[in-house]
Parts: C-alpha cells; structure tokens; sequence
C-alpha cells in the first residue's frame, strides 16, 4: 500500500486546467477531492454535473468542452491511452462522450493534466490555436490555417510545432458548426485520423473559436506509480493474456471489417438506408476481400497498424490506391456499413475516398452515412451510385444548404426531406448493427445517454438469441456498464480481449498505480457510477424514457431476412438501469 508521501506525489503530479476563451486566460487548479477516483468518460460526467447548466445552449458560452484522459493513461500499456472528449452536444441535447486513440491523452497525462476544460466563448469572431506545454496555456492566431482541411492544417501545425506533438484538431465542418462535427487526434504515426467523431463536438470546439490543440510534452513526465514492481508484473500478465486471445490475432489480421460478414450472416448489415439486413455485395466490403487487396497493391498499403504506441492489436489499417498510395487510415467496419452497404455501394475504392474526404472535413462518417442514406430514400441519389455520394459530401465541403442540411445530420436531413425511415435515437444515428436482428444492442441504442452509439454497449457476441425480445435488457445493462468502465480507465474496449482472460488485472493496475484498494468489480463499478452521472445530466436537461427509445417503424416494419422487428417491451427499456 502506498504511505502518505507517495500518495501526495500523485495527488500533486496532476492538476485541472482551466481555458477560458473569452478572456484567454489559463488557470491551473487543484484537483477536487471528489474528481480524484474519476478519470475519463466518469470524470467528463462529473464536471459537466458540476459547471453545467444542463439546458445551456449547446453551442452557447455556458457549454464546456472538457478533454479527460482515463485513470490509467500514460504508460503506453497496450489499448490503455486513450482521450474523452465530451461537452453538452448540439446533435442530441445531451451529455456526450466521444473518445480516440492517438497521441493527445498520453501527452495530456505527460502533463499532469487531469483534466482540459475549455469554457466560454470569444466576444469576436476569429479563429485560434491553443498550445499547451510545461510553462502553461498560450493562444496563437491560427492566421492561414483558418478554413482549412483536416490533413493540411495537421502538417502545417506540425511544421510550426514540431513532429512531436500532440493535435486534437477540427476541419471545416467543425468550423460551419455542423452537428456532425468531430474533433481529429492524431496518430502514433502523426497522421490526424483519430477522430472523437459523434455528437458534434467539432461543432462546440468551433463555438470556442478553436481550430486546434497543441500539446507539447517535452518537459513533463510520465504519472508517478505508487508500486512500480506490482504494475509492471501486472502490466507482463495483461499483455501475455492479450497476445493469447484469439481475438486479438483476427484484429490484428483484419481490423473491424471483420464484423461484415458476421453482420451479414445474422441479417443486420444496414442496406439501402436500413431497409435490409443482407447485403449482395458484402463479401466485396469484407474483411478477406480488403487484406488481399492491400497486400496486392503494396506500397503504403497496410494490412495491419496502431493507432497508439504501444498497441499489440494493431487493429487500424492503411487503405491504399491502385498505385500503393495511401488513401485513408483507418478504414473501419462502421465506415463500410455506413458508407458502403448502407448506399448500396460495394466498391471499397469509393467508399475508402469518400471516408478521407469526411476526414478532411472532419466529419462524423457513421452520421453522414446516415444522411446519405435519408437522401437516396428522399430521392437526391440512388443507392449504389458512389460518384453521386461523394458530390452530395462535396455540398458540404461547399457549405451550401443542401450541404449544411446533410451535415446537421441524419436527424435534420429527415425532417428537411420529409422521410419517416431515419435511423436516429436522441437525434444520433444508428451505427451498423441493425437493431432488429441484434436486439440487445438495440436496448443499447435506446437507452444509453450517448444516443445511439455501439461503443456504449455492443451485444453480438453475447451467448443470446439475438432474434427475440427475452434476456436482452440484461446483456445490454452488462455491456453498457462494462463499456462505460473502458472509457473511464481510458482503455480501447478491445482491451478486453486480455482483461476477460485475466479479469483481475484491472483492479491491481488500478490499485498498484494509485496505491488504492479496489475489488475485481471495479470496471463495471467505474461503468455504474459513470452511467448514473450521465443519467443525472440529461434528466436535468429535459429527457424522459420517452427518448429511451428507437424510432417507431423499427418496431412495425419487418426486417428482411428474417422479418424481424424490435420488440422488446418499452416496460423493460424503462427497467434497464434499476439496479
């Protein structure tokens, strides 16, 4: 156990720092006591309870956009460095919580940064960088780099800064302000592809009149360990028991894409706006399909690649062209489900050109999916028709109102075009597990305060009957408090690959770091409390159980191929968090 010395080492290494935008003032707190246990996900949800005002307007002075690397962030242990980012998002009037991978928690935690909270708003228009280092908090004029896309306003800051920072950036679409905004990270590899992508919050940092983060570690250090020697044999048992599980050598194979022939078999691939469950073109968006094709083409092409240093999943990849010339990193299974089966599109060259051009805008591709999805059944496209979509993302990229419309997302799309088949809950698109065929994730999408979203708690490798209505609540409540616990830890869910092998490693990182006495229940017990504080949040702010729902012809119109519809009892919706 840790003596009271090691225990003010910790408690002094880490601090809040406070922006505000309007005055561009920098203050460095000391970390109240009951944000101590917090970190991540938790500790995003505590502040936003505390500071506030949970009906603000989301794109107003009152909101705040808090970056919080997770408890155990800073080590570059495998899957474990991961950043939340969250404010009161302007997509679904709720708390939201997006995190990445990449380089910007660690370099925050290499500051003692328990958490960044950004408040306020400038009185004049103008567009601003806001570097962080050792001596402090400096704003910059962002001067040429205002307007700019993702990848270019990446290399120029890198120019400017050096090749070892850290950027959390946003591109024009966070800059217009659209609702399906996201905040680009970069990667291990400087390449700004790690985007906290759902709920707007490009939208709220572009409110504060910020294009980008900078963060230069050179000067701090790594967080103190109050038991070195337990953390470290820990840390040698985590990664032995990750390397052993099966799943992690098909990620590291394949990546995500794997999921698209598992989706298509169970009937829950979205197809032509969510209107089937089974795709004819999968196995030319699937995981087989793509490897083979990387290896052929060569060049920058990678099958296999890390967001984050340190990382043995390897589970990103490096899509490349004809000639060996990267085009993307990562292309991802939701991207393809959205992107791809979703407009009926089965050519990975087109959806992988219209994933970087959403990346340079950084923009949401789960979210702009669905809009391109709402536009094909509204009439503007037809599915399967890929160089029609890419001019439907480039009226974005033209900020026209066509364009403004489908980059509000999918929700805005749906009432401007007059379309009842929009796949929203909380005004947030459905990811590409369709809801009727993997129920359990539909309880998820319902009823999590992050809106639809599958990284709040994915069912389908539960040992359930995905077709029918029985049990689903509680594999949903399962996955979702466990989820939650990864976010608050900062670990990638994949992590749980070597955590479900060795269910005990958390508690002793945890304990062994901080010198705490946990039990082997502490990821879900993190995931509970987290949950609660969100909970808390969005009923101060007007939610009821009637937004713990998913859209009414998912529970009428049948869902080839099995004709499933999503029936599970709104009762037991309303009973998934009484615990």
């Amino acid at each position: 156990m840790a003596d009271n010395h090691q225990t003010s080492e910790i408690e002094e290494f880490f601090s809040i720092w406070r922006i505000n935008t309007r005055t561009q003032k920098f203050l460095r707190e000391q970390v109240p006591q009951s944000w101590e246990r917090l970190g991540g996900r938790a500790l995003l949800a505590r502040i936003m309870l505390d500071e506030v005002i949970p009906t603000c307007e989301a794109l107003g002075s009152n909101n705040k956009l808090v970056f919080a690397p997770g408890l155990l962030v800073g080590h570059k242990l495998s899957s474990f460095d991961r950043i939340s980012i969250g404010a009161k998002s302007p997509l679904t009037g709720g708390i939201k919580e997006s995190n990445a991978g990449g380089r910007t928690g660690l370099q925050l935690t290499h500051l003692g940064i328990k958490a960044l909270i950004i408040e306020d708003q400038p009185e004049e228009t103008g567009t601003w960088i806001l570097h962080l280092s050792a001596a402090g908090a400096v704003f910059e004029e962002a001067g040429e780099l205002a307007g700019k896309g993702v990848f270019e306003t990446a290399a120029l800051l890198l120019e400017r800064y050096g090749e070892k920072a850290a950027i959390a950036l946003i591109g024009p679409g966070g800059e217009m302000r659209l609702s399906s905004a996201g905040i680009q990270n970069l990667d291990k590899d400087r390449s700004p592809t790690r985007i906290a992508a759902r709920g707007g919050l490009g939208a709220v940092m572009g409110s504060k009149g910020l294009k980008a983060v900078v963060i230069d570690s050179s000067g701090g250090s790594k967080p103190p360990i109050v038991d070195p020697e337990s953390f470290h044999e820990t840390r040698k048992e985590y990664v032995k028991a990750l390397q052993e599980h099966p799943q992690t050598g098909i990620y590291n194979d394949f990546g995500t894409i794997a999921m698209t022939a598992m989706t298509n078999s169970y009937g829950a691939i979205p197809t032509n706006n969510f209107s089937k469950g089974q795709f004819d073109g999968a196995s030319k968006i699937g995981a087989d399909f793509m490897r083979e094709r990387l290896l052929n083409r060569g060049g920058e092409a990678d099958t296999s690649h890390a967001c984050m240093a340190g990382c043995i999943i390897r589970c990103s990849n490096i899509y490349a062209d004809a000639g060996g010339k990267a085009v993307v990193t990562p292309l991802e299974y939701e991207t393809v489900g959205l992107l791809g089966s979703n407009l009926g599109i089965d050519d990975l060259d087109k959806i992988a050109e219209m994933n970087a051009e959403l990346n340079d805008l950084g923009l949401d591709t789960i979210e702009i999916g669905a809009s391109l999805g709402v536009a094909a059944e509204a009439g503007l496209m037809e599915f399967g028709d890929g160089a029609r979509a890419l001019e439907l993302v480039n009226e974005i990229r033209e900020g026209t109102p066509l364009g403004r419309i489908l980059g509000s997302g999918s929700g805005t799309a749906g009432k401007v075009l007059g379309i009842e088949r929009v796949p929203v809950v909380k005004n947030q698109a459905i990811s590409a597990y369709d809801p009727r065929t993997v129920k359990g994730t539909g309880v998820t999408y319902a009823t999590s305060p992050q809106g639809a979203d599958h990284t709040a708690g994915l069912t389908i490798r539960a040992d359930i009957d995905h077709l029918s209505p029985e049990g689903q609540v509680e594999v949903s409540r399962a996955a979702q408090f466990k989820t939650a616990g990864y976010d608050v830890i900062g670990a990638c869910t994949f992590a749980g690959f070597g955590v479900s092998l060795a269910p005990h490693v958390i508690s002793e990182l945890l304990n062994a770091r901080y010198g705490w006495e946990t039990g082997d229940n502490i990821l879900v017990d993190l995931g509970r409390e987290c949950i609660k504080l969100e909970r808390q949040f969005n009923k101060l702010a007007g939610f009821t159980s009637a937004d713990d729902r998913l859209p009414e012809w998912m529970t009428r119109e049948p869902l080839p191929p099995h004709n499933a519809v999503f029936d599970v009892p709104y009762e037991q919706l309303d009973s998934t968090f009484d615990w």
